[in-house]
């Protein structure tokens, strides 16, 4: 009886104690105490009732959500010290980033408990005084950015006790005294650039460029003696005017050549600032795949002060636009509005930048534009995180979809090591995308429109359905022709200005969508020469001539017992695409549609298997094309 009731005890204590049962109480209070006692410009959704390891702006919590790691809180506005007693609380805090703010005061020396701290990012601040004495506090430490900031005194030679430490950033502050000799074996970055550090570069910071030591008083060992400039000779005694003569004629000539020489420097240093920006028109604006921007440049050349990314609401993100500036940017894809860039931030952190292009309103339409795509919730809704305006650049930021776009999971590597796209994800496809357009539709009055549907702009969500992107673009762009172009396959016919897309030109987009998923064809495609194939006429010309099985896929033929359900979407594609767009079905009525082509794939399949795996539709069973067909290619 005394082991049961020492089980029971034991059981009852694991309940109320268990790790994962609640939020890290003692780091939460020390994270209000730092937010409540510090001025900041940028809400943070940092309050009692919000589990702080699940919806905390710039907050990540270790595994068991028993300890906060990771303080992520750039541009948030902070004035002021830091109040003494808060983060230096939070003793497994392992990444701080503080960047972009207005703090001010000495370095704070209660850090020193802090003794997990492996990233620490304080840039772009107003702290002043000298640097701690003994890093050794922090052997964990990997990265320190401390530039931009107004650091004085040496530096500190207890930094070569960090013996972990692969980037170190004191640039821009006013330190003196001369370089110690850190002997750090991992060290990969060191920018000590603008100081007033003297002496020479140690030989264990010799292997780094001279620039991470511009702007200081230094000289590398055995390097050759600096050039200064030579002052004029001295008087000579006169002995006549001959040589009076002869000197000023060289005289003379050395200034004009110099003088030609130095306007010739000034036009070609003109010509390649001028080709410069031109190669950088399309780059991203941080590193791109043409080299990297200085971020203090591009935040000072680009950013005015009163342009900020502006986040929405629940947004867990805690980066700002010089995060964006100086990060790595992948080109995703050049679409209609704009092109598309995976930025891998800071500590991993993916996302998705558009830039767009092409922008016909202001700023104030744009914010409006912004503020209602940024209201909508959906799951099948990409939610826009973030957005930026300025004169130069305007800029979307969205969550990045590991798996790629439809388009690329359908069009991408077709060959032998091809891992094609199963029918029952294409379903889900179709419906997810389905539900969040009927979503979208119902929003604004049910008034909102799409504007650009394409397989480019879905994505699949964590449940594998198609999760829609890119929304409320149309309205904002300059009118775009309608080229002959991927893109063009998806217009409607009766859509000549893409800022006058309406909801029935959303169905027709969503249709040629249904229709890619069917085929695996584009929208347009080449068929070899000069001829141009318009998939909807394609289909419409094969239902003509009731060749019904030409019309799917031939990686769809792999799975037995599907045809009713492909011909089932087939009739919901060719109705989508009809000419007129008031017969066009809307969008609830497509969702409905589709979701009972799902239960039949969820309910009624066993009945289906006992039929022949070798059936195939009649075509009796597929919708005939309209009147009036077009021809089922075009010239380019």
């Amino acid at each position: 009886m005394d082991a049961r009731l020492i089980f029971y005890f034991i059981l009852l204590f694991g309940l109320l104690f268990w790790p994962g049962a609640a939020d890290p109480v003692e780091d939460k209070q020390a994270l209000l105490d730092f937010v409540n006692s510090i001025p900041h410009s940028r809400y943070l959704n940092w309050n009692q009732t919000c589990p702080v390891c699940d919806c905390w702006t710039g907050v990540t919590c270790n595994s068991d959500k028993t300890r906060i790691i990771a303080v992520r809180l750039p541009g948030v506005g902070f004035q002021g010290r830091i109040p003494p007693n808060t983060l230096s609380r939070l003793s497994a805090l392992q990444i701080l980033s503080l960047r972009s703010n207005g703090l001010t005061g000495p370095f704070p020396s209660d850090f020193a408990n802090l003794r997990n701290l492996s990233f620490l990012y304080l840039q772009f601040n107003k702290f002043y005084g000298p640097l701690p004495s003994d890093f050794s506090v922090w052997r964990n430490l990997t990265i320190i950015n401390l530039s931009f900031n107004a650091f004085n005194g040496s530096i500190p030679s207890s930094l070569s006790n960090l013996t972990q430490l692969t980037a170190l950033n004191l640039a821009n502050n006013s330190l003196s005294g001369e370089i110690p000799d850190l002997q750090l074996p991992n060290l990969q970055q060191l920018n000590l650039a603008n100081n007033s550090l003297v002496g020479t570069v140690p030989k264990s910071l010799q292997k780094f460029p001279n620039l991470a030591f511009s702007g200081n008083s230094v000289s590398f060992p055995n390097s050759p003696p600096p050039i200064i400039a030579v002052s004029p000779p001295s008087p000579q005694p006169f002995h006549g005017s001959r040589n009076v003569k002869k000197l000023g004629e060289s005289t003379l000539l050395g200034i004009i050549i110099g003088g030609c020489v130095l306007g010739f420097l000034s036009i070609a240093t003109l010509l390649i600032l001028f080709c410069s920006k031109r190669e950088g028109d399309d780059g991203f604006v941080g590193k791109s795949q043409k080299g990297e921007r200085s971020p203090e440049k591009a935040v000072q050349g680009n950013q005015d002060r009163n342009n900020r990314l502006v986040f929405f609401e629940g947004c867990n993100y805690a980066f700002d636009l010089e995060d964006l500036l100086r990060a790595s940017a992948e080109v995703l894809g050049k679409g209609t509005f704009g092109t598309s860039y995976k930025a891998v931030l800071e500590d991993a952190i993916t996302v998705v930048v558009k830039r767009l292009k092409e922008l016909s309103v202001g700023k104030k339409e744009f914010e409006q534009q912004m503020e209602l795509v940024g209201s909508i919730r959906h799951e099948n809704v990409a939610e826009l995180r973030a957005y930026y305006f300025s004169k130069d650049e305007k800029l979307m930021v969205y969550d990045y979809y590991t798996q790629g776009s439809v388009s690329a999971l359908l069009h991408g590597r077709r060959g032998e090591e091809r891992v094609p796209l199963d029918w029952d994800t294409r379903l889900r496809i179709a419906i997810g995308a389905a539900r969040g357009i009927a979503y979208i539709h119902a929003e604004s009055g049910g008034k909102l429109v799409h504007g650009n549907i394409k397989s480019s702009n879905i994505f699949l969500n964590s449940q594998n359905y198609g999760c829609v992107s890119d929304l409320g673009l149309a309205a904002l762009m300059s009118p775009v022709a309608p080229p002959i172009s991927r893109a063009a396959g998806y217009r409607a016919p009766e859509v000549l200005d893409t800022r006058k897309a309406t909801q029935a030109s959303d169905v027709y987009s969503y249709g040629v969508l249904l229709l890619e998923l069917l085929t695996g064809k584009s929208p347009v495609h080449a068929t070899g020469g000069d001829e141009v194939v318009h998939l909807v006429r394609w289909v419409h010309s094969v239902v003509r001539e009731e060749w019904t099985a030409e019309v799917f896929d031939v990686e769809l033929m792999r799975y037995p017992n599907i045809e009713e359900e492909m011909v089932g979407m087939l009739q919901i594609a060719m109705a989508c695409v009809v000419r007129m767009p008031e017969q066009r079905p809307k969008m609830p009525d497509v969702v409905k549609m589709l979701e009972d082509i799902r239960r039949l794939d969820t309910g009624d399949r066993q009945s289906t298997e006992t039929k022949s795996e070798s059936s195939t539709p009649t075509p009796q069973q597929l919708p005939r094309a309209g009147g009036g067909m077009e021809s089922s290619s075009v010239q380019q």
